[in-house]
C-alpha cells in the first residue's frame, strides 16, 4: 500500500508539533500516511519546491515565514484566505492544481470560544504577519475592534511598541502576541510589554505553544489576568487541514 504524503513548510521547524500531532493522528487512525518537515532557507528554495517537489504530496501546512509568500505560486485561494492575506493549508489535487486556505482563524476562533466575555470587545494584536492577519481576521468578524503593534508601524490602527501605555491596555481587555518571540529555543526573550497594567479582566493569549508557557504568559499571569497558549489553536487548525485534503 502506498503512502499519501503531507508535509510542513517554513524556515525552522525544530520547535514544530504538526510531525508528532500528524503522525499520531495517522496512527491511531490505520491511515496510510506520513508527513514530512520540510525545511527551506530561502525563497528560491521555496520556488524550486512548487516547481519541482509538490506534486508528490497530497496536502501541505505552511508557517512561518512563508504563509503570505505562497500565494503567488497558487493555483487558486480560498475566499477566506484571499481576504486575510495568508494561507496555512494548501491542498494538492492529484493533477497537481493547489488550493490555499487559512486554517488559522478557525483555531483561533475555537481556541478562544470558552474565554470570551463582555469584557472583551477591543483586541491589542502585538505583530502584524500571517498568524496576526488570521487572528484580526475572526476577532472583527465576531464583532471586536482590533488594534495593532508593529515593529515598523504602518497604517491605521498600528502603532509602534513604545505607544503601548496604561489607556491603550486599560481599553483593550484581550491581548494577543502574534509573534515568535520566546517560543523555544529562545525561551528567556520576550516583548518589551508593560505587563504592570493588565488586571483581571484581561485575557493575554500567546501563539506560541512551545514553551507551554512563555514570560510574555507568565508576566500576564503574575498580574492575574487569564491566560492561553497556542496549542488548542494549533490542534483544531490541524484537525481542520485534514478535513480540507480529504473533502
Amino acid at each position: 500500500m502506498s503512502l499519501n504524503k503531507y508535509g510542513l513548510l517554513g524556515k525552522s521547524l525544530a520547535h514544530s508539533f504538526s510531525k508528532d500531532f500528524f503522525t499520531q493522528f495517522f496512527n491511531e487512525n490505520n491511515l496510510p500516511a506520513v508527513y514530512d518537515l520540510i525545511e527551506l532557507a530561502s525563497m528560491q528554495n521555496l520556488t524550486s519546491f512548487f516547481n519541482e517537489e509538490i506534486k508528490a504530496y497530497r496536502g501541505l501546512n505552511v508557517t512561518i515565514p512563508y504563509k503570505e509568500h505562497v500565494l503567488p505560486f497558487l493555483d487558486e485561494i480560498h475566499e477566506d484566505a484571499m481576504a486575510i492575506g495568508a494561507v496555512n493549508t494548501i491542498k494538492v489535487h492529484e493533477s497537481g492544481r493547489t488550493i490555499g486556505y487559512n486554517t488559522d482563524a478557525f483555531g483561533f476562533h475555537q481556541s478562544i470560544k470558552p474565554f470570551l466575555n463582555l469584557n472583551h470587545h477591543r483586541a491589542l494584536l502585538l505583530g502584524t504577519g500571517g498568524a496576526s492577519k488570521a487572528v484580526a481576521h475572526i476577532l472583527e468578524k465576531i464583532g471586536l475592534e482590533v488594534f495593532y503593534i508593529s515593529r515598523t508601524p504602518k497604517g491605521k490602527k498600528t502603532y509602534g511598541y513604545s505607544a503601548i501605555n496604561e489607556n491603550m491596555i486599560s481599553s483593550c481587555k484581550l491581548i494577543v502576541n502574534c509573534t515568535p518571540l520566546g517560543m523555544y529555543p529562545n525561551m528567556n526573550q520576550t516583548i518589551a510589554f508593560p505587563h504592570q497594567y493588565l488586571t483581571n479582566d484581561h485575557l493575554v493569549i500567546d501563539l506560541i505553544y512551545n514553551p507551554e508557557q512563555t514570560l510574555f504568559l507568565q508576566n500576564a499571569a503574575e498580574q492575574g489576568s487569564t491566560i492561553l497558549n497556542g496549542k488548542t489553536m494549533l490542534q483544531q487548525q490541524a484537525l481542520k487541514s485534514w478535513d480540507i485534503w480529504n473533502q
